[in-house]
């Protein structure tokens, strides 16, 4: 075992913060579920359900129109309620209406492992770098990487959410490694975690330590003409029981946190479920919900669906003083600011920031201010590589990193920068666009 300290990065401390040592007591129970087809990006997905047809748990729901045995399947037994679409006839959503079955399907586990793995949707699970989408099953990766810990504000103890599953995890390390000529790392938070034929390192450092992108650069970096998958140790107890009992298991455990959840707990559900079982009480007209967490997650109303990676809520407010005395200019020892613009800092924030959902400012162009390489313990040049991205400028982004990043890995960057740039949108949009370039 290895111990990387990182230095770069940001802890966000916000209000609503949840007891990591505990347990989820209650259970959510939702009649509909929800997948959303841009949770699993790489996919272009073609139906094989129609609304009003009959499914078990684990058929599928529909497949990747590039790589037919990709699929995606459903969480539930029930049937098919709704496909919504939007502009272009796009599918936005597929709505099943359970019907409390515990109808499944069990898969043969004499057939190859990396047949099991894309029939059974937990392959969609897993990213590829480069251009963090649904890895490509007939490129064999270099190596494979497996975060087990959530260094995001507010983030759930994944310890907690695998739970009693973790007795599968070296069987699904087991099971990776078959798939790779290269090794199985996973980076961890603490020196308590030993997993036979995985190596493991640990990290110490704040945000973004735990995102995947971060723990590859600071291991063994991705170069051009390379291949490698990440998870999240979740993931990897599912492949583990899928290949001890044969079954998908689609239930969770769900964190809701932030400052409009009046008591911030871990609720066992079912993914896909809707936010209202989740929430119930929580839900009123000043809040923002975001499935996942403040900085990549997805904004959802009280009528939408647990998204994927489907384990953390987070609910903000959506305006606190929208008519605050002198505005940027205000003195008030409560406001936040990154760089100590205001007097906040000297408070310590013991308790947490209060933070609404307002940008407060407009897009500007960029500065050179350093503020983007601060919040991301990678070696590449951030601001260049964002601006390469902007110009597509292939040559300059394969030299300054692209084929490393994801999204997710600016989204630290994206709220502390000063000129309000959507950067994980440039990024997504970019990583996009050069995949489209090389196909």
């Amino acid at each position: 075992m290895s111990v990387i300290k990182l230095k770069r990065g940001y802890n966000l401390k916000l209000k609503g913060g949840i007891e990591q040592c505990e347990v989820a007591q209650n259970e959510a129970v939702s009649s509909s579920y929800g997948i959303v087809p841009d949770d699993f990006t790489g996919i272009i997905p073609r139906l094989d359900k129609k609304a009003g047809e009959a499914i078990k748990a684990g058929e599928p729901l529909y497949h990747d129109k590039n790589y037919e045995q990709v699929k995606v399947v459903s969480p539930v037994a029930g049937v098919i309620k709704e496909v919504r679409r939007g502009e272009r006839r796009k599918i936005e959503a597929i709505i099943i209406e359970g019907n409390g079955s515990e109808e499944c399907v069990k898969h043969d586990l004499s057939k190859p492992v990396l047949d099991i793995l894309v029939e059974s949707g937990l392959w969609v699970m897993m990213r590829q770098r480069p251009y963090d989408v649904v890895p490509n099953p007939a490129v064999r990766p270099r190596d494979i990487f497996v975060t087990a810990f959530d260094s995001a504000p507010l983030a759930p103890s994944l310890q907690l959410v695998v739970g009693d599953k973790s007795k599968y995890i070296e069987k699904g390390v087991e099971v990776l490694s078959s798939l790779t000529d290269g090794n199985v790392y996973i980076g961890c938070d603490n020196n308590d975690m030993a997993i036979g034929g995985a190596q493991v390192n640990t990290f110490i450092g704040p945000h973004p330590a735990g995102n995947a992108g971060v723990q590859i650069a600071n291991v063994k970096p991705v170069n051009k003409g390379e291949v490698v998958w990440t998870m999240d140790i979740v993931t990897l107890a599912r492949i583990g029981e899928l290949f001890t009992t044969g079954k998908v298991s689609h239930d969770t455990v769900v964190a809701l946190t932030g400052e409009c959840v009046a008591q911030p707990r871990y609720v066992k559900a079912t993914m896909g479920c809707t936010i209202e079982s989740l929430l119930g009480s929580d839900i009123n007209d000043n809040s923002r919900i975001i499935s996942g967490n403040v900085l990549t997650g997805a904004k959802v109303g009280a009528n939408g669906y647990l998204r994927a990676p489907y384990r953390h809520i987070t609910v903000i407010p959506e305006v606190n003083k929208p008519d605050e005395f002198m505005g940027w200019a205000s003195l008030n020892p409560n406001r936040f600011s990154l760089y100590r613009t205001f007097t906040s800092w000297m408070c310590g924030h013991k308790d947490g920031i209060s933070m609404d959902a307002r940008v407060k400012g407009g897009e500007r162009a960029i500065v050179r201010l350093d503020e983007y390489d601060n919040m991301l313990p990678m070696d590449i040049y951030a601001e260049f590589l964002i601006k390469a991205i902007i110009a597509f400028d292939i040559d300059k982004m394969e030299q300054l990193g692209i084929y490393e990043i994801a999204p997710e890995d600016f989204a630290l960057a994206e709220f502390a920068c000063t000129s309000k740039l959507e950067l994980q949108r440039i990024v997504r949009e970019g990583l996009d666009r050069m995949r489209a370039e090389m196909a």
